[in-house]
């Protein structure tokens, strides 16, 4: 798998903003696919910094449903994949440049 498809985008909530602050670690939407060491790999490329921990965690897909004036409509949002990166204590990722 090449690196440029390993990490989809940066997850920008409230929970993962306290635990970049508190912890140094930053939170990532991947492909299903990529493994740890790929995803370590990956962020090390594109943002510069040193890995010091990968933890993934597999999201599943969720049933959704609406009532509209067509009717009553049923879907599914697709399963993804998260990993939470740990970076070494005093380097940082600014995620707020890109965005």
């Amino acid at each position: 798998m090449k690196l440029s498809d390993v990490l989809i985008k940066p997850i920008l909530s409230e929970k993962a903003n306290k635990q970049s602050e508190k912890f140094n670690r930053y939170a990532f939407v991947v492909d299903r696919k990529a493994n740890k060491l790929e995803i370590k790999k990956a962020v090390e490329l594109f943002y510069g910094v040193q890995v010091e921990e990968v933890n993934t965690m597999v999201v599943p897909s969720k049933l959704k449903s609406k009532y509209t004036k067509a009717g009553y409509i049923v879907g599914r949002k697709p399963a993804k994949k998260k990993a939470m990166v740990t970076v070494v204590a005093g380097e940082t990722i600014d995620l707020y440049s890109v965005v």
